[in-house]
């Protein structure tokens, strides 16, 4: 059992760092992080400007903190140096540039964390991805030499580009709010009017669009897509043309279901992964928690109250 981690935890997020840092502090020896990208907190450090303020309170979500791991307001700086700090002086095992393919829980009880170059055994598996679903494309074709420019999540999305955000969903509109931290974001959506959105998402958004810091075109649809000079052209139905960085579809799929499937975890008809009151799902031992299971998504201190319930559970059932 030499090899086998007490807890693997995929994602590098609020969650996922919490997650770690709560079983060390805990009495867990061996935890590991896994995330895909180069370093943890990818969402803050690409989304946000420097010195801008990350909130503790969210679209009124709770803003207490229940476990080992606090948060208060600072500015992206403050929180990635937060951050780095737990990390650095937990003594987490961390893997970086590295995405999970497939968790496995075998007949010894031990699941299996597959990733293109490497295993990992562990005893407690935590997937604290965020929302990255397979998503829906539209009708008409994307040309090959901008395909780098067209987005279905948030990914690639940089600073300080001119965005246009096409959906008129809860998903739509998290992005273009997310985006219009640092890029100049413009939305379309084909309805007169909103219909599919929650209260917090319907008043953030005209919120964001009276005070220019998300340009709202409703009732409009793109015709087609095209190059201009290595930037994209989008055609409106209605004839006019306008030249953006980058397209961020969000007409469809806001979780990551094929990868739940793969791991076994049951979804209900909503896609949402089926979990109990400890964030468990119904594998014994794989867990979920972050945005996946928040249905706003986006609060940090719920994130880390997520964790904290885990961790709590892990221990209890040791």
């Amino acid at each position: 059992m030499e090899n086998v981690y007490d807890l693997a935890v995929i994602g590098g997020g609020p969650c996922g760092i919490s997650s770690v840092v709560e079983a060390k502090i805990s009495g867990l020896q061996k935890v590991l992080l896994l995330e895909k990208g180069d370093n943890h907190s990818q969402t803050i450090r690409t989304f946000y400007k420097d010195n801008k303020r990350v909130d503790k309170e969210y679209k009124g979500m709770d803003s207490e903190t229940k476990g080992k791991v606090h948060f208060e307001t600072g500015t992206k700086e403050d929180v990635l140096n937060y951050f780095d700090g737990l990390l650095d002086n937990e003594g987490v095992d961390a893997v970086f540039k590295t995405e999970v393919e497939k968790v496995v829980k075998g007949d010894d009880g031990i699941f299996t964390v597959i990733t293109p170059n490497a295993q990992y055994k562990a005893k407690n598996v935590i997937i604290a991805i965020g929302r990255m679903g397979k998503p829906n494309k539209p009708e008409y074709k994307i040309p090959p030499s901008i395909t780098q420019r067209v987005n279905f999540n948030l990914d690639k999305c940089g600073v300080n580009e001119k965005i246009l955000v096409v959906g008129g969903g809860n998903s739509a509109i998290e992005y273009a709010i997310t985006l219009s931290t640092s890029n100049i974001v413009t939305l379309s959506y084909r309805r007169m009017n909103f219909t599919r959105l929650n209260e917090i998402n319907e008043r953030d958004i005209y919120k964001a669009a009276k005070y220019g810091d998300v340009i709202l075109r409703l009732n409009t649809n793109i015709e087609s897509l095209e190059n201009e000079n290595g930037k994209v052209l989008a055609h409106y139905k209605d004839g006019r043309d306008f030249v953006y960085d980058r397209v961020v579809y969000a007409i469809g799929g806001t979780t990551p279901v094929d990868f739940l499937k793969n791991c076994g975890v049951g979804i209900d008809e909503n896609g949402v992964p089926k979990i109990d009151e400890h964030c468990q799902s119904q594998i014994p031992g794989l867990y979920i928690g972050g945005d996946l299971i928040t249905k706003s998504g986006g609060s940090i201190v719920v994130a880390l109250n997520h964790s904290n319930a885990i961790i709590n559970h892990i221990i209890s059932t040791k």
